[in-house]
């Protein structure tokens, strides 16, 4: 075998390797969604630690870690494939689709007691309208993910969604977990909250827990526009608005710590409709 031959098989060794590399990242985002499951599976009336929902919600985040690595070793590899696009999508079914639902359904379902002091009697839901809103959140990933696959090729450029993207309708759900055990903190004897600021914001916080969640899995299936973050800023290309919003992010999170989770995820997913609706109440008021 000619030197030329031998250089020639290991650099086709060396493309196999990369291109097992984002298969393998993508199965681990399915593996964090499943694990996501099983541990939220074990929250019930009789079996809760405060850590369960804390620790699926943290599983959604490193899927979505996962999710943002496979595509760019895929295409730093040059190994993109629609075998790899189809493999993407069913994973995240199962991360951003089945397991965030599952997560706010275990959340909210007011047999499991999670959110007793979030809840008054004015603001009883029934777990069958829960179990629904569960059920539309898993569909509408999938739909959306569906969409995506049909609608995007090689060529498109990666810097904008159609729609709320389900890693981020995802992580809004995974966020209010965390964000709940920082409140109790405040609400607790030694917060910083009175107990007539408890008063009203408790039960906004039990009426907007599946408000949010019914609105992402809307948005995800809408047609509005939403930056790809992470392809922009790999790329360089970051305007004065993308660092004021990096910069607000960081301060947010320096002040407020596990509150800053959702609301910045709310921020990303809500600031585009309530965009669009104040330009055209504007609209309206000006003709």
């Amino acid at each position: 075998m000619s030197e030329h031959e031998i250089r020639g098989t290991g650099r086709t060794r060396r493309q196999k390797v990369f291109a097992v590399l984002p298969t393998l990242l993508t199965l681990c985002n399915a593996a964090c969604g499943f694990a996501a499951v099983t541990i939220t599976a074990k929250v019930g009336p009789e079996h809760f630690g405060g850590t369960e929902l804390i620790t699926a919600s943290q599983l959604i985040f490193l899927a979505m870690l996962f999710d943002m690595l496979d595509g760019s070793a895929a295409r730093l590899t040059q190994q993109s494939s629609d075998f790899g696009a189809q493999l993407d999508s069913l994973c995240d079914a199962i991360s951003f689709g089945l397991a965030p639902a599952f997560i706010f359904l275990q959340l909210a379902h007011p047999d499991h007691h999670l959110m007793d002091s979030l809840t008054t009697t004015l603001l009883y839901i029934h777990p069958r309208v829960l179990w629904a809103i569960a059920v539309l959140f898993m569909t509408c990933a999938i739909l959306r993910l569906a969409r995506f696959n049909v609608e995007t090729d090689e060529e498109d450029s990666h810097e904008f969604f159609s729609g709320l993207p389900s890693p981020a309708a995802a992580g809004v759900v995974a966020s209010l977990p965390i964000g709940l055990r920082k409140l109790r903190e405040l609400l607790g004897p030694s917060g910083h909250l009175s107990f007539l600021e408890a008063q009203w914001l408790l039960p906004t916080v039990a009426l907007l827990v599946p408000v949010i969640t019914l609105a992402a899995a809307v948005l995800m299936v809408s047609r509005l526009q939403y930056p790809h973050v992470f392809s922009q800023m790999v790329r360089g290309r970051r305007g004065r608005m993308q660092i004021l919003q990096i910069v607000f992010s960081l301060v947010l999170l320096f002040i407020v710590r596990e509150l800053a989770v959702p609301v910045l995820f709310c921020w990303f997913a809500f600031a585009a409709p309530a965009r669009g609706l104040w330009q055209l109440w504007f609209s309206r008021g000006a003709a």
